[in-house]
């Protein structure tokens, strides 16, 4: 059983590596990437944010290709002011530097000798890797009889076009993948509370709008305890729902983060050059009528997450397992609510595998009798 589980672990490392190796060399240095090297460069040069712009903008032009960097600069009319205008760069930033999380790994292998950009892509390229590792212990512990299945089911899931996208894109979108991949299977392992809640954490930490996620996730536990268990109040879920909110509060204050109104203006309607100079008005009508019409576009990612859902629930009886899949699926419609980009299902992703886990699970439970033990 050894040698053949450790044959299946060579071909799929094999094949991991090469992805990895793909999506390396396919990295995209796109219109992202100067917002998270400007909070990176502001921690090195705090009182210089001259200095900051143009050292940014100075060091992808020295790795991208000229196309890249060219698309960089006239993305739009705002990108061009933010290459030109130190200060209107500067006061965008806020939209990245909340991001802490992602910008201390970046920062890390900064110093470790990596240049600015190559950093910030390189925190996604290991986060591919780590990621498709735990993708192939997961599908181990879920078919343990069957060597064939993790490898070449872990393979499929990483080769996936925008999974891939996520792993070459400059976004914290996989390197919170890595924190949502180890929340679920010290989920369906029923680790300690202590433990799911520091995975939470670090995914707010990366991207603070997983704030939602984590208390979601926090309300439902503590409401299936009490009316499932033993009607007694777990004051431990209660205290780790208001830490998170203050380190969620205390991070988007200490930033001076415009806000969700403004980003939605700024990403949806119109990105303003200089954010002070004008305000982010729109009604909730026109809101609405944008939300209406992307999520008409947003037919692949509600299919499959239907397909997922229902498949969970045909398979499983278990009421726990149920609800963790309806739970991803509505965090995926919170999301959409908050950020309705339809045509970047890197937003949505995460999710979408979590479901795709708790699906598989369900499945190994029925025709497995696999030895994971029951969350409740």
């Amino acid at each position: 059983m050894k040698l053949k589980w450790g044959l299946s672990f060579l071909f799929f490392i094999i094949g991991l590596s090469f992805l990895t190796f793909s999506c390396y060399q396919n990295r995209v240095y796109d219109w992202d990437m100067p917002g998270y090297l400007g909070s990176v460069y502001s921690w090195e040069f705090p009182d210089d944010a001259k200095k900051v712009q143009e050292k940014v903008y100075s060091d992808i032009e020295k790795e991208a290709s000229k196309a890249e960097f060219n698309d960089i600069l006239h993305y739009n009319h705002a990108n061009e002011v933010f290459y030109a205008d130190y200060k209107a760069f500067g006061e965008q930033l806020p939209y990245y530097k909340i991001k802490i999380g992602f910008n201390a790994a970046v920062y890390a292998l900064y110093k470790l000798g990596f240049t600015g950009p190559h950093s910030v892509l390189l925190v996604n390229i290991f986060s591919y890797f780590i990621c498709g590792l735990l993708m192939f212990y997961v599908l181990r512990l879920l078919f343990p009889q069957n060597y064939f299945i993790a490898p070449l089911l872990s393979l499929f899931v990483f080769w996936f076009p925008p999974v891939r996208d996520m792993a070459q894109n400059p976004t914290p979108d996989m390197f919170v993948f890595v924190f949502l991949m180890l929340f679920i299977i010290s989920l369906l392992q029923k680790k300690s509370e202590l433990l799911q809640f520091i995975f939470l954490l670090c995914c707010v930490l990366i991207r603070p709008d997983y704030v939602l996620f984590a208390m979601s996730y926090l309300f439902v536990v503590f409401v299936f305890q009490y009316f499932k268990e033993n009607k007694q109040i777990n004051y431990s879920l209660i205290l780790q729902g208001f830490s998170i909110a203050v380190i969620y509060i205390a991070i988007i204050k200490y930033y001076n983060y415009p806000g969700w109104k403004d980003l939605f203006y700024d990403s949806f309607f119109y990105r303003r050059p200089v954010i002070s100079a004008e305000k982010a008005e729109f009604t909730f009508q026109k809101y609405f009528d944008f939300l209406l019409f992307k999520l008409i576009n947003f037919k692949r990612i509600t299919l499959a997450s239907v397909i997922l859902v229902a498949s969970t629930f045909y398979f499983s009886k278990d009421w726990w397992i149920r609800i963790l899949s309806l739970l991803f699926f509505i965090n995926i419609y919170i999301k959409f609510v908050f950020f309705p980009d339809s045509a970047n299902l890197r937003f949505f992703l995460g999710f979408v595998l979590l479901l795709f886990i708790v699906f598989l699970y369900a499945l190994s439970k029925k025709y497995n009798g696999f030895q994971l033990r029951k969350n409740a």
